[in-house]
């Protein structure tokens, strides 16, 4: 598969430590953990000698120690230890299954395709090395609708007066002025977005007109960056940028986070928080009745306007590089 190519987050950083946790990405049960370097290993979730979900283990002297029998495995993922047999020194052929593991936009990202060096890169986030912006991350979400829907919502601006009314909508200001759409290599970027919006952030005094730019930088991540009229915020010098970053569970259904890149350093992390919490929350439930919950790509499958342009860009991306995994 494809996907399997790509970087994908599995959790966040912060709740990786020296237990193991377990995790799940395409179809594959994961266990996450830490050796005493403080390296993040990503391992099948399954024990090579019989089974069992090493998650349930523990480590021990930088080792991932299964919970049946105790055998210890290295970082490399080689067998160093079993205690039935002191005096037994495993072969090679004794290891855990290993994916690739690395931490950024403090989430952990997982790739499973032990081949695919030099293959994609992980998603950008250029807000990420912009000092003047304080980050945080929301999350998880755990949603039954496919990564593709959800990236697809993240881009489309028509939901806003009827999902976010009084938020980031309203029903009599609900029309889409025409916008720019250019392919890009991980996908897309829409330039020239509008939206009037009630209340754009959560330092709005009043309505303003909201210009945004989305970027989809990975099959199943994107970032929107939104500046409101600079009379419209208490804060001077306003402006923020949201990457969507989603971990496909199954085919139809994932988990969510959102990194904030926000030019605000003095509001408590929860009240930046409950912000996004409220937006993403209108969204979920319309993106779990939404059918089928796999993405269509044959764009002849659903109806289409002007409107979709960013949506419909998305589709034809995926299908043109070949991803399977929750799309139809």
């Amino acid at each position: 598969m494809i996907e399997h190519q790509h970087w994908h987050p599995a959790a966040l950083s912060a709740d990786v430590a020296q237990t193991p946790v377990a995790a799940r990405l395409l179809d594959t049960d994961l266990a996450l953990w830490r050796d005493d370097t403080g390296a993040v290993h990503a391992w099948a979730d399954r024990c090579p000698h019989r089974g069992a979900r090493l998650s349930l283990g523990r480590v021990r002297d930088g080792q991932l120690e299964c919970p049946y029998h105790g055998w210890r495995f290295g970082p490399s993922g080689h067998c160093e230890h079993v205690p039935a047999l002191p005096a037994f020194a495993p072969p090679a052929g004794h290891c855990a299954q290993t994916h690739a593991a690395r931490e950024a936009h403090g989430l952990v990202w997982v790739r499973l395709d032990a081949q695919a060096e030099g293959g994609p890169a992980l998603p950008a986030f250029a807000a990420e090395g912009d000092a003047r912006l304080r980050k945080l991350n929301c999350g998880p979400y755990d949603v039954a609708a496919s990564a593709p829907r959800i990236v697809e919502n993240f881009l489309d601006m028509a939901h806003f007066g009827f999902v976010h009314e009084g938020w980031l909508g309203a029903r009599d200001a609900a029309a889409i002025e025409s916008y720019a759409v250019q392919p890009t290599p991980t996908g897309l970027l829409a330039t020239g977005c509008k939206a009037w919006q009630p209340q754009s952030n959560l330092h709005s005094t009043a309505p303003a007109q909201v210009e945004y730019t989305y970027e989809v930088t990975a099959p199943y991540a994107a970032v929107l960056t939104k500046v409101p009229d600079a009379a419209s915020v208490a804060i001077d010098g306003w402006r923020e940028s949201i990457a969507l970053y989603i971990c496909p569970v199954t085919p139809e259904s994932s988990r969510v986070w959102f990194r904030l890149a926000v030019a605000d350093f003095d509001t408590p992390d929860e009240k930046l928080r409950a912000f996004q919490h409220t937006i993403f929350t209108q969204d979920q439930p319309v993106l779990e009745s939404q059918l089928p919950k796999r993405l269509p790509l044959d764009l002849h499958a659903e109806l289409h306007t002007a409107a979709d342009r960013a949506s419909s860009a998305y589709r034809r991306h995926l299908r043109m590089a070949g991803i399977t995994f929750g799309v139809c």
